[in-house]
């Protein structure tokens, strides 16, 4: 299964762990695959930088390159249009779109206000590990 992760997502599970951390262990097991743009990884490489400032002691770096060697790198138009409240979430809408990748795991409420744009589904981390990854 091919996913768009939200930078919060991301750094959420790098970071803190819980249901983010689950879908990143899901990712290093093999289980799905991520799907990346290079404004997504630029995205990534800067949220890890600043939140290693915050957080001595914790470098994402390694982390971040190895998504980018191990993900899924789409060349990505920018969107027609403006969807998302915050212009800089229609990345992920986009990297979708580009891959046909339906899914964008996000906490974000602009993406989520997204929802269903242009088919893709846009869900809470804790959502899709309930109702996807724990599923029989």
């Amino acid at each position: 299964m091919r996913v768009v992760l939200d930078t919060n997502v991301l750094m959420s599970g790098v970071f803190f762990r819980g249901a983010p951390g689950q879908i990143l262990q899901a990712w290093r097991d093999g289980k799905i695959l991520l799907v990346l743009s290079v404004d997504i990884l630029q995205e990534y490489a800067r949220a890890g930088r600043e939140l290693a400032l915050r957080y001595p002691g914790v470098d994402p770096t390694p982390f971040i390159e190895l998504i980018a060697t191990r993900g899924r790198l789409y060349h990505v138009p920018p969107l027609p249009e403006r969807v998302c409240d915050d212009p800089d979430d229609d990345k992920f809408l986009a990297c979708a779109l580009a891959s046909r990748c339906r899914l964008v795991i996000s906490g974000d409420r602009a993406l989520l206000r997204a929802n269903g744009y242009a088919g893709v589904c846009v869900v809470r981390p804790r959502k899709f590990v309930d109702d996807v990854m724990n599923r029989p």
